[in-house]
């Protein structure tokens, strides 16, 4: 049995990564602002501390899998707090809780980007070298001066990015960090940005090859997948889970 800490466990693809882990018998411990094990607020420095904390505790300074979850969508008009949350509150969890990772037995982290990362524009490319560069400050007060579709999509980029460029020292330390980025899947919060009048025709317009939209389950089969021992030698990349969008988009792009 494994101890995997999942963020945004309450609902959503957290709910569905943690439904599938206890159904393969792991241990989970569960982050959310409630019904959760940890009940924590990831858009703030101070529940983000919460939040390892209570890992940690949990799980004794030993853990075998992480997957941050927790996030919002592009329809919410709040964008400081888009990158607050995807993009702070994401890394907050990997850089707190990799050393306990390191102490597990064949572990592994599993972060939730987004094909958005590549179908945004990116423009000014000063926020995404905030977020990397750990400026929580200055890339929230950028984030506020943009709408939140834009914001959305360059902090998955900063988080895509930002696995990359952990690899290596994740890698030393024995820790497997993967991204996954999925295209549009049945959710509340996807639901939320369908019902949004300026949101919802773009995201009805949203090219998918394989024609219909994904399903929670099927984006945790690819978690499943980069966490398990069939993908021992899966280090530091981007798997794209969205029916085709990027590969129709950007066919020269590797």
């Amino acid at each position: 049995m494994r101890t995997i800490a999942v963020t945004g466990s309450a609902s959503g693809l957290g709910a569905a990564v943690v439904r599938r882990m206890r159904y393969m018998r792991h241990r989970v411990i569960g982050i959310d602002r409630r019904d959760a094990d940890i009940d924590a607020d990831l858009a703030t420095p101070d529940g983000r501390a919460l939040a390892v904390k209570g890992v940690l505790d949990c799980c004794g300074g030993k853990l075998e899998g992480l997957v941050p979850c927790a996030g919002i969508g592009p329809h919410v008009k709040n964008s400081a707090k888009i990158a607050a949350i995807n993009y702070f509150g994401a890394v907050a969890m990997l850089d707190g809780l990799k050393a306990a990772l390191g102490a597990g037995v064949a572990p592994a982290a599993v972060v939730i980007s987004s094909n958005s990362a590549t179908t945004v524009p990116i423009g000014d490319h000063a926020f995404v070298d905030a977020c990397l560069a750990g400026e929580e400050e200055y890339a929230v007060e950028l984030a506020a001066r943009h709408d939140g579709a834009t914001i959305y999509g360059n902090s998955k980029l900063a988080l895509a990015q930002a696995v990359r460029e952990r690899a290596k020292d994740w890698g030393a330390a024995g820790v497997r960090l993967n991204a996954v980025a999925p295209g549009p899947f049945d959710s509340a919060l996807l639901q939320a940005g369908l019902d949004d009048p300026e949101m919802g025709p773009l995201i009805e317009a949203y090219p998918i090859p394989l024609e219909r939209r994904g399903t929670a389950d099927e984006i945790a089969d690819a978690i499943e997948f980069l966490l398990s021992a069939h993908a021992t030698w899966i280090h530091g990349i981007v798997l794209f889970v969205d029916g085709g969008t990027d590969a129709l988009l950007n066919p020269t792009r590797l």
